[in-house]
Order: structure tokens, then C-alpha cells, then sequence
């Protein structure tokens, strides 16, 4: 289980949860109305059918009483526990028409948020005892970042900058439209940047070559973040550096190549597939009459 999972704040979950139950038309539901009986009651239990790490309890169990607040949500694992396939994650009682019609917005955003989990646990353990961070991006599904970023942190990932006020990242663009304005190198581009922030917001560059690397060092970045560069390149780099600046791995980050980069000595490797392209993990919902 990870270590500690800062919570989702609660107006964040509300507020996803009732644009899915919206759009999902869950207080709408012709078929369950014309079908089930406001009054007949019913008990479902939330199975997980593979291997992997579950996040998104909290909002599964904001689907149903959002919907309809007699619904009882009791969780039998915590996010950030690993579980076998066929194990019960959690189980809901209540008035069954209103589990029907929550369900498919509770199981969409707990097999998102596991399978965002579960991938984040696997580059973590390939990386393990390196000292390297698995890091996630801003690649994120849009309105859902707060959930997202949540369950990297429950699969032992950590959290990059939240958005674009949360902290300066030089990348390539905006080196060139500063090489443009006549900005002769890389110490000039971080001298601006520092010069127009607060001093207390931290610099991090993305440079491609060891010679921008010098550059970064002699502009004091706090931050050098490697892109898309050669394993033997990268070694090299982290050598240069020599902890005179932290030092992140980024640029299609794979788990066949995760550890060799993470063996380069970095502090950082970030991964935008944890979020963009993670593979939801099948869970079901499997619901009786009482």
C-alpha cells in the first residue's frame, strides 16, 4: 500500500460525479423506472476481476449517494492496496433501481482511477531501489486532473507541478521564442525567467544535450530535465551535474526501459502514459434483490 494519499478534495469528487451522472442520465433511467419498483431494495458488491491496485473508492461511493443519498457504501480494502483478482473491494445496499442507474459512473471512474494506479505500482516496483521517483504530467483527461494525479499517488507515484501557475518549466517553445527575442543562451533564458517570478518559485529547464546541460548549470537551474535523451547521454549527464541541480528523465518512458534510465542516477523520471494511457481495471459490480 502506498504510504500516504493526500485526499481528494470533497467539492472536487462532487462536482466530477454529478457531470458523469448528468451526462450518463442516471436521473433519468427509463429502463430501470420502467422495470424495478421505487421501493424494492437491493445489495451489490464491487469485485475486482485481475490483479492490480484500486483507487477511486471515495468517488465510486459519491456515484451512489449523489444519486440518492439512502445508499450505504462500505469499503473492504483502502486505496493503495494491492488485491488479487476476485477480490471484494466494497459493497452498496439501498434502493436497487438507484444502485442500477449509478453503477456505470461508480465502475467508470474506479476502473479508471485503479488502472491509473495499478500501471503507476508497476513502473514504481521496476524502479525499485534506484532512488529514481516516478513522476506523472500534465497529460491528463481534462476536468479529472485532481482524481488522476490522486491515484498515481496511490499506485507510489509522486505528483509534477498541478498546472501551469504551479511552477516555471522551461521546454522547447518557449527557449525558442526567447532565442528569437535575441536571448543568446540557456543562463540568459533562466535569468528572465527568475527575473519575472516570485523568488521563491523553483526553475526547472528541459535541455536535450550535454552541452545545454552546461548551460543550465550556469544559469543555477534548480531543475534539469533530460529530454528524449540516449541512456549513455543521460549517464553522462546526471555525471556532469553532479547534484548541483535535481535532475528529471522524460520522453517516452517505457516499462522495458524504465529501469535502465532510472539507473542512470536521476532523481525524477517522469511518465505521461500513467495517465494517457493506463488500461482501466476490470471490476464489476455484482447486485442482488434483499
Amino acid at each position: 500500500m502506498a504510504d500516504v494519499i493526500s485526499p481528494i478534495p470533497q467539492r472536487i469528487v462532487e462536482a466530477a460525479v454529478l457531470a458523469a451522472l448528468e451526462e450518463d442520465g442516471a436521473f433519468d433511467d427509463v429502463t430501470t423506472r420502467a422495470l424495478v419498483p421505487a421501493d424494492q431494495w437491493g445489495r451489490g458488491t464491487f469485485i475486482a476481476k485481475e490483479l492490480g491496485m484500486i483507487a477511486g473508492l471515495q468517488v465510486a461511493a459519491a456515484a451512489m449517494s449523489t444519486l440518492d443519498s439512502q445508499i450505504s457504501f462500505d469499503a473492504l480494502v483502502e486505496d493503495g492496496t494491492r488485491v488479487e483478482a476476485g477480490t471484494e473491494i466494497a459493497e452498496v445496499e439501498g434502493p436497487l433501481g438507484s444502485i442500477l442507474s449509478a453503477e456505470r459512473v461508480a465502475l467508470n471512474f474506479l476502473q479508471r482511477l485503479s488502472g491509473i494506479a495499478t500501471l503507476t505500482d508497476e513502473f514504481v516496483h521496476a524502479v525499485s531501489g534506484t532512488g529514481a521517483r516516478i513522476l506523472d504530467t500534465r497529460k491528463t483527461t481534462p476536468g479529472l486532473r485532481h482524481l488522476e494525479r490522486y491515484a498515481v499517488r496511490a499506485g507510489g507515484g509522486q505528483n509534477h507541478r498541478f498546472g501551469l501557475g504551479s511552477g516555471l518549466l522551461i521546454k522547447d517553445n518557449h527557449i525558442r521564442a526567447a532565442r528569437d527575442r535575441g536571448a543568446p543562451d540557456l543562463e540568459t533564458i533562466i535569468a528572465r525567467a527568475r527575473d519575472a517570478s516570485a523568488h521563491t518559485m523553483r526553475v526547472e529547464i528541459e535541455v536535450t544535450n550535454l552541452e545545454e546541460v552546461k548551460e543550465a548549470l550556469a544559469g543555477r537551474a534548480d531543475v534539469i530535465l533530460l529530454d528524449n535523451m540516449p541512456i549513455d547521454e543521460m549517464r553522462r549527464a546526471v555525471e556532469l551535474i553532479a547534484g548541483r541541480a535535481l535532475v528529471e528523465a522524460s520522453g517516452g518512458v517505457t516499462l522495458d526501459s524504465v529501469r535502465d534510465i532510472a539507473e542512470t542516477g536521476v532523481d525524477y523520471i517522469s511518465v505521461g502514459r500513467l495517465t494517457h494511457s493506463a488500461p482501466a481495471l476490470d471490476i464489476s459490480l455484482e447486485v442482488a434483490t434483499v
